[in-house]
């Protein structure tokens, strides 16, 4: 099935002089600019294109990467108008936002962060920027402890950072967690730290067992470098710890607890040291 607003994989019927008709199906015909292309595709071969409508609502196909249906994107306000708010998104039509789609009024030249969507009446990729109806607060079954997933950090909290994860639901990435600068719309990757009991997911920029002995170097090397010790432990300011090492307090322990095993460090009440 091809779908308007997403990425579709199409075959090419004709080759004009400027642009490549390809056989989008159920939906008839889509026009390609050549000049997005860097090599020259013969007739009967398959490119993975977007396809929208423009302001003509002929069926355009683009190679550019662009947000689609279903995801969340921050994106530029360009123009506003008495019926919505027009978003660039790096295609030659703006994306539209409805007046009653806008969690507050819009404004010329600030940036939103929006979800993608088909309007049900007119078809058309339309953008709102009232998330909750869209993202959950609680996880699906395709979330597992420890999976690696996609985040874009969204507002600042008390205890942390809310972010959107794989365009789906809500988490929270706690402030012990976080070890480096977060921005507003930031995409990263990150990993399902905790599904708790009620369903919320709790998030982490790290995953424990994949960084264990890229932490535990670091914490060595800081040993070395610093005559075979240093004046951190499990009972130091986690602001400290994150200042001098650039990872979590709780890193930082399990980093510790590497060492430990291996015998390559003695712990004090005044901090660690190496062994011998």
């Amino acid at each position: 099935m091809i779908s308007i607003g997403k990425y579709n994989n199409l075959r090419i019927l004709d080759k004009k002089s400027h642009f490549l008709i390809l056989d989008a199906l159920e939906l008839g015909q889509a026009i390609l600019n050549i000049s997005e292309l860097g090599h020259t595709p013969e007739i009967g071969d398959n490119l993975e294109v977007f396809l929208y409508h423009n302001s003509k609502l002929e069926l355009i196909a683009t190679t550019k990467s662009v947000p689609t249906v279903g995801q969340v994107a921050y994106l530029q306000v360009k123009n506003l108008t008495k019926i919505g708010a027009f978003l660039d998104w790096g295609l030659e039509k703006d994306l539209f936002v409805p007046l009653a789609e806008q969690h507050r009024p819009f404004e010329v030249g600030k940036s939103y962060l929006v979800y993608l969507y088909l309007d049900k009446i007119n078809g058309r990729i339309t953008a709102s920027s009232k998330i909750n109806k869209f993202i959950k607060d609680y996880a699906g079954d395709d979330l597992k402890p420890n999976q690696e997933v996609d985040l874009i950090i969204a507002n600042s909290t008390n205890i942390g950072y809310k972010a959107i994860i794989n365009n789906l639901y809500w988490g929270i990435i706690y402030s012990s967690e976080v070890f480096r600068r977060l921005s507003f719309g930031q995409s990263i990757k990150g990993y399902i730290r905790n599904i708790r009991d009620d369903g919320r997911i709790d998030i982490s920029l790290q995953l424990a067992h994949k960084d264990l002995d890229k932490n535990a170097s670091l914490v060595e090397k800081y040993l070395i470098d610093h005559e075979g010790s240093a004046p951190f432990s499990d009972k130091s300011d986690p602001e400290d710890i994150k200042k001098e090492f650039g990872i979590s307090k709780a890193a930082f322990k399990r980093a510790i607890g590497t060492l430990l095993k291996q015998k390559k460090i003695i712990i004090k009440d005044n901090g660690i040291y190496l062994n011998g």
